[in-house]
């Protein structure tokens, strides 16, 4: 049984019958004491709530949270949001399934996202730190992981490919700017901006649902990231170690400040430009995602953003389908 109907799709008062990721399953009680199962089901479009009532402690130990179940269910609407009242519930055990059906994907051909990636890369004179990102990007394991992994598990480019695609445009923004900035080490930024979080292909697991490794929350992916560098450094011994030093200043700081988990603050021009830029793109993806998500036809507000702290205005929001198809350009221009 291949997935048919998508979160998207579905209808109030209808009967679903489908494959859905377990994204979150939780033991509730009613207010009766009746014990019941609360989850959030998904796939590529979206999340919809599901509920067990009926023997839900043993249907809960049908499955685990993070697998795909084969459900049967009706639609129902309540408190104005589409709820799955479900009938019977079980893990799907048939292999393989489509995991772009079950968890939101790039809208970008990851093959065209990395070659424009790698074609910035090439823009680098720095014989060492060029000869550094091709011995990084040579290895096929770091290429596929780099090319499939979310950015994040939530908030920002938590999607699959979602990595490469924030890499990317990081490193288009530190190419721009780097014109106006002369006194700017453009090779080392756009290094920087290439490797910043190229951690989170181990910090990250997405198999199933977007979960860290024990990695990711032992160490983090700005060590791993460290980590990466420094074993392909050893395959470069005449690489300078002062070089080495700004390079990975750049990777353990571009968070900005101690209290968004950066080890050391920026101390140079690079690494403050490469702080920012990463802050803008992440908070410019939110932002657009929340609004789409919020944006409603009766209002030009959303509701409260909590990570913001304010309610966003959406009259100036430009639709994807109406942005009028560009010519093709090389990105590394």
């Amino acid at each position: 049984m291949q997935k048919k109907l998508f979160v998207s799709e579905i209808k109030e008062n209808t009967q679903v019958e489908d494959l859905f990721l377990v994204k979150e399953k939780n033991n509730a009680v009613t207010k009766n004491g009746k014990p019941y199962l609360a989850l959030v089901l998904a796939d590529r479009t979206g999340t919809v709530k599901g509920r067990v009532w009926e023997d839900a402690e043993k249907c809960g130990r049908l499955f685990s949270q993070g697998e795909i179940v084969r459900l049967k269910s009706n639609a129902l609407l309540y408190q104005g949001e589409l709820q799955l009242n479900i009938i019977a519930i079980s893990r799907h055990a048939e292999v393989p399934v489509r995991l772009p059906d079950f968890l939101p994907s790039s809208p970008h051909d990851p093959v065209q996202s990395f070659s424009a990636l790698i074609d910035m890369i090439a823009m680098i004179q720095d014989v060492h730190l060029a000869r550094l990102l091709t011995a990084i990007f040579d290895d096929q394991q770091i290429a596929a992981a780099f090319r499939a992994a979310p950015a994040a598990r939530s908030i920002h480019h938590d999607y699959l490919g979602g990595l490469l695609d924030h890499t990317v445009m990081v490193t288009r923004l530190a190419l721009d700017i780097s014109k106006y900035y002369p006194h700017v080490d453009r090779d080392m930024l756009i290094a920087g901006a290439v490797l910043h979080d190229i951690g989170k292909i181990y910090e990250l697991s997405y198999e199933n649902n977007f979960e860290y490794t024990d990695s990711g929350r032992l160490l983090g992916h700005i060590m791993l990231g460290v980590e990466i560098i420094d074993q392909k450094l050893q395959l470069i011994p005449d690489f300078p170690d002062d070089r080495a030093a700004v390079l990975k200043h750049l990777i353990v700081s571009h968070h900005g400040q101690y209290e968004f988990g950066s080890p050391k603050r920026p101390k140079m021009l690079e690494a403050l430009l490469l702080s920012y830029l990463d802050d803008l793109d992440a908070k410019m993806y939110g932002l657009a995602h929340f609004i789409k998500k919020e944006r409603r036809k009766d209002t030009r507000w959303t509701g409260f953003y909590r990570l913001f702290e304010r309610y966003i205005y959406t009259g100036t929001f430009i639709d994807e389908q109406t942005i009028p198809p560009k010519a093709d350009e090389n990105p590394a221009e």
